[in-house]
Parts: C-alpha cells; structure tokens; sequence
C-alpha cells in the first residue's frame, strides 16, 4: 500500500508536495477527538456558531487570493474561477449565519399535548467524501450547516487536493472553532469502509460518482447509517425555436466549458429544435473558439487542463466511441497530457456515449430534433436526475414541462447552479438527499418529536 500522496500541477505536470497517509492509530485518534469536540460542540449556543461564520467568511476574505491560487495549482482551474468558488463560499457562510438561528429553531405543532414541538438536535460525527472538481465548495456546502446545525465532520478529500483539505482544516481552526470540530485526514479509499463502520461516526455524505455512491451507500447500509449522495449528472440544455440566442448564449457556453466542463451540473446534452439548430450551432462554435487556454494563474485564461492526464482519456474514449457510431466533430477532439481541446460533436443519437454517459470534460454534443415535445422526450433519455435547463421565451411552454422531468433541479433561461438559499441534488442515478438551505442543514439533525402534558 501507498503510503504518501503526491499532488501535482496539471497544467506542468510538476509534483506540488508530498504528504505522508495517516496510519490506523493516528485515524483512530481523530475519530476519538471529534467525539469529544461533539460532547462539548453540540452544548455551544447558536449563536455562537453564528459568530464563528462571521469570522470564517472574513478570513475567507482576507485570504481569498492565495486560496484560489491553492486551487488552480492543485487541480487546474483558471484563477478567475478559483476566486469565484472563494467569493461563493463567503456568501455560503453569511447566508446561514444569518438564517441558521430560525431554520434550528423548536418547531411549534398544534396537537391536544400541553405542548408539542420538533427539536433539531445534531447526530455526532459525520463523514464527508468528497471531490476535487470544486474543492472548497464542495466541501464548505457540506461543512457549514453541518457544523452549525452542532455536529463535528471529519473530511476525506480527493488526494489530488490534499492541500486544500489541510487549508480548510486550517480555516475552521482559526475562525475560533475547537479542535476537533473538523478535521481533514490524509487515507486511501479502502480506510473509508473502516471508518464508516466506526460507532462514532453517525452519517455519511459523498459528492463523487455512481459507482463511488453505491459502494458507500451499501457500507453505509451495512450500519444503519444515514447517507447524503450527490452523484453525477447528466444534464440537458433544452433550446427552443424563440430562444433569445443575443441574451442567453454566453450563458449557455459557460454551462457547458465552465472548469473545463469538470461539474456534475454542467450542460451536458444539447438539445435543439431544428428552426433555431443551424444558428445555434454557428454562434455557439463562435463563441467556443474564443475560449483562451493557457497558464491558469494568468486571470485572462478561460480554459485550463484537466485536474489528470486520465480523465483526458476517458473523455477522448467516450468521444471515440461515439464518433464510431456516428458523431461528426465539428471542432477540437484534441488532447495534450492534461488538456483536452474544447470539442464539439453533432449528428448525436441517443445511443452514443456522449449522450447516455456523463461526459466530465468540455465536449459539446448538440442534437437536432423536430420539436418541443420531442426536445423534452429527448432530454428525459438519461438514468440520471439532477438538473435540466431550457432556454426559451416561451415560459408558459416551460413551466408546462416541469412536472415532466424528474430531476432535482429545472432552470429556465439560467444554467443550473447551486444556491446556499435553495436545495441542491439529485434523482435517480444522481443521488439523494439535498444539500444547501433549510433542507440542507436539515439532513444531518435527528427530528426529534417532543410531547408534552402538564
């Protein structure tokens, strides 16, 4: 077994820092001092833990450069988005600063007891595994409600972000949090069964794949523990005869090549009806080509790599595939090392890779159909349910289909995106349970009903 990690510079390929994999003893002792941080943390006013998300989100603030720079170096994200994810974890931590309070409060309900209500009381010890795609983000979305609701978290994060697992540890710590409150530890995928089936640790939540879902749903399962899974997606971009290509079409390239297309909620399936499909096609190819790729440490690059070499080859033998079955490549289906060239494919079937696989790279497959209806049978072709967009000016005929589509989320002329004031996640092969909101800091908190007769 491995016991270092390396984490390395996608963009140069060069080795960022070698970290050394915690042992079973120095786990166990983590585990052991989040339950003591809990048998005090869980007694700490709410407006405490309010205090300390202040203080979180200014130092968020006052560090946010060089935590952006920490990203992109470790997983290849141009700058720019890398101080975007910083700026959305600060409005993160003042949104449940603000709220937290009334969203935790006892629920009054009206029954023939004296007094009846709903308590929120935090489970313990929760464990988050999580990915490198967003690597603050993700993670503080979990952290935050988490933590304010009074639980204690440790983290188990992608190797190739370790140092920003560590950052992070380091943030809670100097915003005032005890130790123990969170915790970042350095293992291999096989110590996380282990700690599932430790007692202390009381639920589960993963942001990863399907295959990754499944395996920590079942040992989850094992130990009756509760599980929150936000898995992959597959999303469809729905692009009707009146869209407003003038107003919505930066939009509708950024959901598609926004970190390098590396986003569960990315657009991933184009779909568009065929009086609009030729003047998609150009303006969207247009705008595509003015993507600029190079150093993402320079703020005036758009595109960066791949976060690894091998996600580069997946993507190409998904594109490969499908271009064998029919696909024409309009432009890209180039790959250097860890960049991969924005690519865009037409003449899709519902049978191709690109279409029926969730393509984690910035390749653009665009269908043509005939309608609306076929447009939205179309994009209900999937196992996976956690987002779908339509771009059109029609909003009766968009509001019309909503009930249609399964997924978690449905955006009309906007890209799905997550929001700390709306729930976030998926159905079907993208998971369950929901992230962010009332409904987020929901999840990780026994509903306890009191009743009470004098």
């Amino acid at each position: 077994m491995n016991n270092s990690i390396k984490t390395i510079n996608p963009f140069n390929n060069k080795t960022i820092k070698e970290y050394e994999v915690h042992t079973s003893e120095q786990l166990s002792h983590f585990l052991e001092n989040s339950k003591k941080a809990f048998d005090k943390w869980r007694e700490t006013s709410i407006k405490e833990r309010c205090r300390l998300l202040d203080s979180l989100a200014q130092i968020l603030e006052d560090d946010k450069d060089q935590l952006a720079e920490l990203i992109t170096l470790e997983m290849g994200k141009p700058l720019a988005q890398s101080i975007s994810e910083i700026e959305k974890c600060i409005t993160l931590c003042d949104f449940y600063a603000t709220n937290a309070e009334d969203f935790l409060a006892d629920e009054l309900i009206d029954t023939d007891a004296n007094e009846s209500f709903i308590s929120y009381d935090p489970l313990g010890t929760i464990l988050a595994v999580m990915p490198w795609n967003y690597p603050f983000w993700q993670v503080l979305r979990f952290a935050v409600p988490t933590l304010t609701a009074g639980n204690t978290a440790i983290l188990k994060h992608a190797s190739n972000v370790t140092g920003c697992a560590l950052a992070i540890e380091k943030l809670f710590e100097r915003a005032g949090y005890p130790q123990g409150c969170f915790t970042s530890i350095i293992a291999n995928h096989d110590a996380i069964e282990k700690l599932i089936a430790n007692d202390i640790i009381k639920a589960v939540s993963l942001t990863g794949s399907e295959k990754a879902g499944k395996s920590i749903a079942a040992t989850a399962g094992k130990h009756l523990k509760k599980t929150v899974l936000e898995l992959g997606g597959n999303n469809a971009c729905i692009v009707l005869d009146d869209a407003d290509l003038d107003k919505h079409m930066d939009t509708i390239v950024n959901a598609r090549m926004q970190n390098a297309g590396q986003s569960c909620i990315a657009a991933k399936r184009f779909i568009v009806t065929e009086t609009i499909y030729d003047e998609f096609l150009k303006r969207f190819k247009d705008k595509v080509a003015l993507l600029k790729f190079g150093d993402p440490m320079d703020k005036q690059v758009t595109i960066g790599t791949l976060a690894r070499v091998d996600l580069g080859d997946i993507l190409k033998k998904q594109i490969d595939g499908s271009i064998a079955l029919g696909a024409n490549v309009i432009s890209g289906n180039k790959q250097d090392k860890a960049y991969f060239e924005p690519t865009i494919l037409t003449d899709i079937t519902k049978d191709m890779p690109v279409f029926k696989e969730e393509t984690f790279g910035p390749v653009a497959p665009i269908m043509k159909v005939k309608n609306t209806e076929e447009a939205f049978r179309m994009a209900a072709e999937t196992r996976f349910g956690l987002g779908t967009m339509v771009f059109t000016q029609s909003i009766e005929i968009a509001q019309h289909y909503i009930n249609t589509i399964e997924d978690g989320a449905y955006f009309v002329n906007e890209l799905v995106k997550s929001d700390a004031r709306l729930p976030f996640g998926g159905t079907k092969a993208s998971g369950y349970g929901r992230e962010l909101s009332r409904e987020g800091i929901h999840e990780f908190v026994n509903r306890k009903t009191v009743f009470i007769n004098h």
